[in-house]
C-alpha cells in the first residue's frame, strides 16, 4: 500500500499559518521551517537573495586581473568544458567579453580527441597565439600539469570551477571554486560551473566601474539564460542561490533575443515564452550535449552566440540531427545489450558488459535504460579513440553505486559519482573480470547487510481525480522550478478506475490511461508514463478498462495539447 508523509506538527503548522495546508506541508518537507525561510523560497529575489561575489576566496584578485586584461587588450582565452554546463559558461563569458570590447577567443576541447579538462597541447597552442590569460569554466580544478605548463609559458590562469579538487590545488593565479577549500567563505557551495563564471563577471563589473561605459548597468542579467540553462541541466541542488538563478534564468530564456535558442525551440516544438525546467532538462540539454557526443561542442556554442539567422537555422538543424543520431546509436547499443543478456541466460546481481566499439559518451543513457528494465546495477564500457576503457553505471534501485565501486575498487583505474549513477575507467587487463568482481562486491555488501533499501516513495497528499484542477496545479507550481533537493510533489490517488488505456510512440513504448473516481462521479484525467520499463511494464500489461488501481503521480501541464490541460505523470501503480 502506498504511504503518505506524516502530517505537520502543530507548532510548525502555526509557524506557516499564512499558507494553505498543502503549501505548508511541501515547504516543511524541504526543510523550510520559518515564515522568513518560506518567503525567501516562494519569492526568490534577484536583489535580495544573490550573494556578494567577493565572499568567494580569490574572487577579488581574479576580478582585478580579469578587468586589467580586458582594459589593456591582453589576449584572453576562455577554456570551457564541452557539456551543458561548460558550453553555457563559455557562451556567457564570450558575450561579456564581446560587450566589454576585449581581445579574446574561446577554446572548447574536443570530447573525443582531447577529453575532459585542460591539456598541455591546447595550452601550448594558446601560448603560440599570444594568449596571456586563461579563464577556465567548469574545469581546471584537477588540471595540475596543464596549469603548471601555462605558467611556464608566461600565462596566468584563473580557474573557475565547482568540482571537487584532488590532493592539491593547481598553481593558478586564482582559484574560484566554492568547493575547493575547507575554509571557503562563500555561503553556498552548490553553484554549477556557469554560475561560478557568472559570479566572476559580476565581480569584474563591480571592481572596474569604467567597464560600465561598455556594459550598461543590469546588462549582466541577460546572461542568466545561460546560467539558468546550466544550473538546471547540470543537476545541482535547486535550493538557496541556485533557486534564484534558475528562476530568473527561465524568465530570461522565455524572452531571450538569442536567435539560436529561438530556432532550437521552434525545431523542438517548445514554446519559448513558456519554457519550463522540464523543457531544459529533457529537450534543450540533451541536444546541447549531443553536439559534443556526436560531433563538435562548438556547434552548440556557435548556436547560442551567433546573431545570424541563417547560421542559427543551419546549426539548430545540425544539432537536431546529432540528437537523432545519438538516439539511434544509443538504441543500437541497447539492442545489443539485450541480445547479449538473452544469449547468456543467467541473470546475475550485477550486469557488466562492454565493447571497444561502443561510444562511452552514450553509455550513461543506455545503462539507465537497462538498469530500469532489469532493476539491478548496470556497468557498460567502451573505448574512445586510443584511450582507456571508460564507462557509465546506473544503480537500478536500492544499492548505493559508490559503495559497490569502493568494495571492488581495485578493479578500477578511477571512478566517481553518487548514489544512483557514476562513471569509471577500467584497465584493459581487468575488464574481463569486471562483472565477477562486481558480483562478489554486491554479495559482500548484501551479506554484511550494508545495502541501503530504497526508501519507499511517499506521497505528499491524497487527492481525488476531480481535485486535480488548474488552480490546484498553480499552488504546486509556486514551488517550481523543481530539481535536485526540490523534487516535484508526489500525489496519491486511491481506488481510481481505469476508463481507457492506450499506448503511443513509434514503438508504443509510452503508456496513457484515463482514470476517474470509482463511483463514476467527477471528472476523468489523463495519466501518462514515458518509456515504461521494469516492474511497471509488467503491471501495465495487466491493466484494462474497469480495473481499480492506486497510483502515485506528479501533476503537470500537457504542453502538447490545446489549452495545456492538467495531467498526471505516473510514477507507480498498484492493482487493487
Amino acid at each position: 500500500m502506498f504511504l503518505l508523509h506524516d502530517p505537520l506538527e502543530e507548532l510548525l503548522r502555526t509557524e506557516l499559518a499564512s499558507y494553505d495546508d498543502l503549501t505548508a506541508a511541501l515547504l516543511s518537507r524541504r526543510g523550510i521551517l520559518t515564515k522568513e525561510a518560506a518567503e525567501k523560497f516562494l519569492n526568490p529575489s534577484y536583489d535580495n537573495h544573490i550573494y556578494d561575489p567577493f565572499l568567494m576566496i580569490d574572487m577579488k584578485k581574479a576580478a582585478q586581473r580579469f578587468a586589467d586584461a580586458i582594459l589593456s587588450k591582453e589576449k584572453i582565452a576562455v577554456w570551457s568544458d564541452y557539456d551543458c554546463d561548460g558550453i553555457p559558461g563559455g557562451v556567457l563569458l564570450h558575450d561579456f567579453l564581446k560587450k566589454a570590447e576585449a581581445n579574446f577567443e574561446n577554446y572548447i576541447p574536443h570530447r573525443h580527441e582531447e577529453g575532459y579538462g585542460m591539456n598541455i597541447g591546447g595550452i601550448e597552442q594558446l601560448a603560440k597565439s599570444g594568449v596571456t590569460l586563461i579563464v577556465t569554466v567548469d574545469s581546471g580544478i584537477t588540471d595540475i600539469e596543464p596549469v603548471a605548463r601555462a605558467k611556464e609559458l608566461g600565462m596566468d590562469v584563473i580557474v573557475t570551477d565547482h568540482h571537487l579538487p584532488g590532493e592539491k590545488l593547481p598553481d593558478a593565479f586564482a582559484v574560484i571554486n566554492p568547493n575547493a577549500r575547507v575554509d571557503e567563505t562563500y555561503p553556498f557551495r552548490g553553484l554549477c560551473g556557469s554560475g561560478v563564471a557568472w559570479k566572476l563577471v559580476c565581480a569584474t563589473l563591480l571592481i572596474a566601474p569604467e567597464l560600465r561605459d561598455r556594459v550598461p548597468v543590469g546588462w549582466e542579467k541577460w546572461l542568466l539564460d545561460m546560467v539558468g540553462l546550466a544550473t538546471i541541466a547540470d543537476m545541482v541542488p535547486l535550493v538557496d542561490e541556485n533557486r534564484v538563478l534558475a528562476t530568473y534564468g527561465l524568465k530570461v530564456m522565455r524572452k531571450s533575443p538569442r536567435v539560436g535558442l529561438q530556432k532550437l525551440c521552434r525545431g523542438m516544438r517548445v514554446e519559448q515564452r513558456k519554457i519550463t525546467e522540464d523543457d531544459v532538462g529533457f529537450m534543450i540539454a540533451p541536444r546541447v550535449n549531443a553536439a559534443s557526443r556526436m560531433g563538435d561542442a562548438r556547434d552548440a556554442f556557435r548556436l547560442f552566440t551567433t546573431t545570424d539567422e541563417n547560421e542559427a537555422d543551419t546549426l539548430a538543424k545540425k544539432i537536431e540531427k546529432a540528437n537523432r543520431t545519438r538516439k539511434a546509436e544509443a538504441g543500437a547499443i541497447t539492442r545489443a545489450v539485450h541480445v547479449r543478456i538473452k544469449e547468456r541466460g543467467e541473470m546475475r546481481s550485477v550486469i557488466a558488459l562492454g565493447d571497444p566499439e561502443w561510444r562511452p559518451a552514450l553509455l550513461g543513457l543506455v545503462a539507465n535504460t537497462i538498469a530500469e528494465e532489469y532493476e539491478r546495477p548496470v556497468f557498460l564500457w567502451g573505448r574512445e579513440g586510443n584511450t582507456r576503457l571508460k564507462g557509465s553505471v546506473r544503480s537500478g534501485g536500492s544499492l548505493h553505486i559508490l559503495d559497490l565501486m569502493r568494495t571492488a575498487e581495485k578493479t578500477f583505474v578511477e571512478f566517481g559519482g553518487h548514489k544512483a549513477a557514476g562513471g569509471f575507467t577500467v584497465a584493459d587487463t581487468e575488464v574481463f573480470y569486471l562483472e565477477d568482481r562486481l558480483v562478489e562486491a554486491y554479495e559482500k555488501l548484501t551479506h554484511n547487510k550494508t545495502v541501503v533499501d530504497e526508501l519507499e516513495l511517499r506521497a505528499d497528499a491524497h487527492v481525488l481525480p476531480e481535485e486535480t484542477t488548474n488552480s490546484f496545479l498553480v499552488k504546486v507550481e509556486r514551488l517550481a522550478p523543481f530539481g535536485m533537493q526540490n523534487e516535484k510533489p508526489v500525489f496519491l490517488l486511491r481506488e481510481v478506475t481505469v476508463r481507457e488505456i492506450s499506448r503511443f510512440g513509434k514503438g508504443e513504448e509510452h503508456l496513457k490511461i484515463k482514470i476517474g473516481s470509482a463511483d463514476g462521479s467527477g471528472r476523468n484525467i489523463d495519466a501518462v508514463m514515458f518509456f515504461v520499463k521494469g516492474s511497471l511494464a509488467r503491471v501495465a500489461e495487466t491493466l484494462h478498462a474497469g480495473r481499480q488501481i492506486h497510483i502515485l503521480a506528479h501533476l503537470e501541464r500537457d504542453t502538447f495539447s490545446r489549452g495545456n490541460p492538467v495531467r498526471l505523470r505516473l510514477l507507480d501503480i498498484k492493482i487493487i
